[in-house]
């Protein structure tokens, strides 16, 4: 039986009062539980509105998000914040790592705020850096990683606490070539083992990691496509579609 993760329905967003933006117009779609979706739309498209509603930062002026069975925007402040802690991950293009802290306590910080025991803290730390590769870091502060292991703490951060959703603001917007490429094969392979992610991304060679990529325009959403043959055929299917977004724009 397939779980829907998130269930987005007629979701509109209005900035302003006297003079008003409408930056998300009636947008409907569900992410499954297992599914690695991305979403794609030219500058200004109401993209990154899109993952701020999803991520509990920004309420829709009407509409409503249900993640894990829940409308996190029926809950009080510290409801709030204790469903953002449980329910998603984050990734962001900057890291938002905390300086002044190690890499061990930048990954363990979300199980920190729940509480969680130092038994239970210390297994899932030694997993999750033996799995992204980091266990020899774990110690030293941000400044002195490289952005790829910065991106990898981060990733550590977003799933520690296996969240419902992991969402990914242009992941590897700050990455070089080579550190991109290994964050997403990351990020595909922690979707393989059942994470469900959310990826905002304008790359479509990032794209092509997905199963499913959204299309946003002028707030709307225009277009779906699946993966259905090999990753580089649906590199070029993405690419074709964006191409085709940004040619409408006449």
């Amino acid at each position: 039986m397939t779980t829907v993760m998130l269930d987005v329905k007629e979701v509109d967003k209005i900035y302003g009062e006297k003079v008003t933006f409408h930056a998300l117009k009636k947008v409907s779609f569900q992410v499954n539980k297992g599914e690695f979706v991305g979403i794609m739309g030219p500058s200004g498209s109401g993209k990154t509105t899109l993952l701020n509603t999803i991520s509990t930062i920004d309420s829709p002026t009407s509409g409503t998000v249900t993640i894990n069975g829940s409308n996190p925007y029926h809950l009080k402040k510290d409801g709030l914040a204790h469903f953002r802690r449980r329910e998603l991950g984050f990734v962001f293009q900057d890291f938002n790592l905390l300086d002044t802290l190690t890499v061990r306590q930048n990954i363990l910080l979300p199980l920190t705020l729940d509480g969680r025991s130092r038994k239970e803290m210390e297994k899932r730390l030694q997993d999750i850096a033996h799995h992204l590769g980091i266990e020899g870091i774990l110690q030293k502060r941000t400044f002195e990683i490289s952005g790829g292991q910065a991106q990898r703490t981060a990733i550590a951060r977003a799933v520690i606490h296996d969240p419902s959703i992991v969402l990914a603001d242009e992941p590897t917007g700050n990455l070089d070539s080579n550190a991109s490429e290994d964050v997403l094969s990351i990020l595909r392979q922690l979707n393989k083992q059942g994470a469900t992610m959310i990826m905002v991304t304008h790359d479509a060679y990032a794209a092509s990691f997905c199963d499913r990529i959204l299309f946003i325009k002028d707030g709307k959403l225009r277009a779906e496509i699946k993966r259905s043959a090999t990753q580089e055929l649906f590199q070029k299917e993405i690419s074709a579609t964006l191409s085709s977004l940004r040619g409408s724009e006449a």
